[in-house]
């Protein structure tokens, strides 16, 4: 593909402005058209870029090279799919669908149209942690723990769908579990959970949870998610065979609230413009990371109320595409 490729932003919540700076700052890209259902989403738009309340008429009607879904976790599916139908590349946010049946689905899709499905992990973007994973060789590691705590309500917005379990496909597993798993994964690849130990909220949300995992060396790995966490905390630690102990601050640096986020959000576009070029036919850690949630709600359902679960009951391999 030669000249700017001319990308769709489907869905204009709060994590889109991360989008539309990076596709205004960055080289080999030209925002061809914006939609959402909400008159109000699209207002500030309609003076310089085609708008549309409905995705398909987008899809139909505007040239574009490339599409980016930001729109609720519940939508994810079926928007990618028209896309895909169309055999238009995707860039879709986490969690690839709000199921894994659908986030099969999808890849098959994607295989079938021969273009890609890509995944948007932002924290796999993040300066601090590039640096510590510059640091680090997988036969060195002996553990890892990723933690991603927030007071949810914070950082949605206008977005009250993540607190809504039906659209959001959960609660801070579904959400903010497929981030910290891929983290888990870039540092050790491949990944079974082990044990697992979930709390709801009086209405059904998981707030808070810790995931342990294993990786195929047998490098043990915890996860920590919680949604009612007093501040910000996202971090990465690893810890060597020879007692070293470092870690990365994921928002070390960067001031103000989601300061990351703006050279995060480059970088997604940077690899969604790699995998154009390249046309691979598979996903890159969208299934692994859905693999994951999915193993981590139903060895939940298994589990004695109140107890964690262990691996003979929750062991299942989250590998990537099948």
């Amino acid at each position: 593909m030669t000249g700017h490729r001319r990308v769709a932003v489907v869905g204009l919540g709060a994590i889109s402005k991360y989008y539309l700076h990076s596709i205004d700052r960055l080289p080999g890209w030209e925002l061809a058209a914006v939609c959402d259902v909400r008159e109000s989403a699209l207002a500030p738009h309609v003076d310089r870029t085609p708008c549309f309340q409905d995705h398909r008429t987008m899809l139909q009607e505007s040239d574009v090279d490339a599409v980016v879904v930001t729109v609720p976790n519940d939508v994810h599916a079926s928007v990618c799919a028209d896309a895909l139908r169309m055999r238009i590349p995707v860039c879709v946010e986490k969690p690839l669908a709000l199921s894994l049946g659908e986030g099969l689905d999808l890849v098959r899709l994607s295989r079938a149209a021969g273009v890609p499905l890509f995944t948007a992990f932002h924290r796999r973007y993040n300066d601090n942690v590039l640096n510590l994973l510059r640091q680090t060789r997988h036969p060195d590691i002996t553990s890892l723990r990723v933690r991603y705590l927030e007071l949810i309500e914070e950082h949605i917005g206008d977005d009250t769908w993540y607190l809504d379990p039906q659209r959001c496909g959960g609660g801070c597993v579904a959400d903010n579990g497929p981030n910290a798993f891929d983290l888990v994964r870039l540092f050790l690849g491949d990944l079974e959970l082990v044990r697992t130990n979930v709390t709801r909220d009086a209405g059904g949300t998981d707030r808070q949870a810790v995931i342990e995992l294993r990786s195929a060396a047998g490098v043990p790995a915890t996860v920590e998610l919680d949604w009612s966490h007093p501040g910000e905390t996202k971090d990465v630690e690893v810890l060597f065979s020879d007692g070293t102990r470092l870690a990365a601050d994921m928002l070390a640096g960067h001031d103000g609230f989601k300061s990351s986020l703006w050279h995060e959000y480059s970088g997604i576009l940077g690899d969604f413009a790699d995998a154009i070029t390249a046309a691979p036919t598979t996903t890159d850690g969208g299934l692994a990371a859905l693999e994951l949630v999915d193993a981590t709600y139903r060895a939940e359902r298994r589990a004695p109320a109140g107890k964690p679960v262990e691996r003979a009951d929750a062991a299942v391999s989250a590998g990537g595409e099948k």
